[in-house]
């Protein structure tokens, strides 16, 4: 079955719908259909495909920044999905600058909107509020931008916010969860929506998740490391947003995996999201060159007299209550006991609650001086990462004692305000040589 789309090629819109339409029910069958694209078509799919290139376009000298060659072709290709109506998935790894790529298209779409009441929205993650404002002040100081956010703004004033107000900026950044509470986000008409970390929305089912795909933008943008995190409906979740009715329903893309499953391949999963995600990887070489390979260094830690005890135990009562337990029921115990088994590993008081954080009951801690003595023997910084909350004092005040000087503590209860002010302070303080977070 073959269609020709050249009498739809000034409308941009039409001819990717029917696309999307009639792709959504590809088969993997060998009888499927298929569709020709005339000349405006196949080049507008093939730059999608390969943005290298893409016409140059760029944000001149409002960025104060120069875009890797990489970079400018990622910002070719989000301008002509936003040019389109398109939405785009920029999955880009960590550290190769998908921010500073949305940064330089809300510049280069800045001349060319028609009226200065249609701002963009960025929603990310609370903690990154205050670096996405820092970036931008210092990489894109001629946008305009307001963070609606409790961090920012008081109660008061973020109940006063109304379209005339959001429509004088050029972009308002605001949190997952401040967009819950915020309806004025959800009746403002936006340029271009931008979710970062945009896995917070894998889970469809979620207040968040719904509430961001009621907002009504010309283009919807998503940037995430991970549009697959456990499972392809988190991709999904993701095209929900970015291209509703793209990969059909919820049930009709589950039918349609499963059978792509049994058939060993997922090309036509592929083909069919393939213009529409950007991902470029630090390890490959044609995308940068000039940066050192990151080292990995696994540091194996005994576990202690006491570890030891208490882990076998653990063990131990595993199987007696795996014994005792039916059904969905074991799959709670295995976890509980997962996490007691992490707890264990960390410190034996943490899993027992006592307040004696002792060195030498724990591998870990007896560990960590043979590796950040020679870290504080130079002046050199390092950054402890935990998944516990309440084993960062203690590191803390263990730390402390190593380095001869206090370092810094950020977990989930620091107040988003100060959270920024923290990071700046251990990369300007040659004072503070470590920083220890939770996950």
């Amino acid at each position: 079955m073959h269609f020709n789309l050249a009498e739809n090629h000034k409308d941009a819109e039409a001819p990717f719908a029917f696309i999307a339409t009639d792709t959504s029910r590809l088969s993997v069958h060998d009888k499927a259909s298929q569709v020709i694209a005339d000349s405006w078509l196949a080049d507008t799919l093939r730059g999608l495909r390969s943005p290298e290139g893409l016409a140059q376009i760029t944000p001149g000298d409002e960025l104060k920044a120069t875009l890797r060659s990489y970079q400018q072709a990622g910002l070719r290709w989000l301008y002509l999905l936003t040019r389109l109506g398109l939405g785009a998935c920029l999955t880009d790894d960590m550290g190769l600058g998908r921010t500073i790529q949305v940064r330089s298209l809300l510049l280069v779409l800045k001349p060319e909107q028609m009226t200065g009441e249609r701002p963009s929205l960025l929603v990310a993650p609370a903690s990154l509020l205050a670096n996405w404002a820092a970036e931008i002040t210092r990489f894109a100081p001629g946008l305009t931008m307001l963070i609606a956010h409790p961090s920012a703004l008081s109660a008061a004033q973020l109940r006063a916010l109304d379209i005339k107000q959001l429509g004088a900026f050029d972009l308002i950044i605001t949190s997952y969860g401040s967009l819950l509470r915020q309806p004025v986000l959800e009746t403002m008409s936006w340029l271009i929506a931008v979710l970062d970390e945009a896995q917070a929305i894998k889970n469809p089912g979620t207040k968040q998740s719904r509430q961001v795909k009621k907002l009504i933008a010309q283009t919807r943008i998503t940037l995430t490391g991970t549009p697959v995190e456990n499972r392809l409906s988190d991709l999904w979740s993701i095209f929900d947003f970015t291209h509703p009715g793209l990969l059909g329903t919820d049930k009709v893309f589950t039918k349609f995996t499963k059978r792509l499953a049994k058939a060993g391949h997922f090309g036509p999963l592929r083909e069919l999201v393939r213009p529409y995600i950007l991902l470029r990887l630090k390890t490959d070489k044609l995308v940068i060159n000039d940066l050192p390979d990151k080292t990995e260094l696994k540091a194996y830690c005994h576990l202690s007299p006491l570890q030891a005890a208490l882990y076998q135990r653990a063990v131990q009562d595993l199987a007696a209550s795996l014994e005792e337990a039916e059904g969905i029921g074991r799959k709670g115990v295995v976890l509980s006991y997962l996490m007691r088994f992490k707890q264990s590993c960390n410190h034996p008081f943490q899993w027992q609650g006592d307040a004696a954080w002792n060195a030498a009951d724990s591998g870990k801690f007896a560990r960590l001086p043979e590796l950040t003595e020679v870290i504080a023997a130079r002046q050199e910084k390092v950054m402890i990462f935990t998944q516990f909350r309440e084993t960062t004092e203690p590191l803390a005040a263990f730390l402390g004692t190593v380095f001869g000087r206090e370092g810094l503590v950020l977990h989930g209860g620091t107040p988003v305000a100060k959270r920024r002010a923290m990071v700046q302070h251990f990369q300007e303080d040659e004072l503070i040589l470590f920083f220890i977070l939770s996950l």
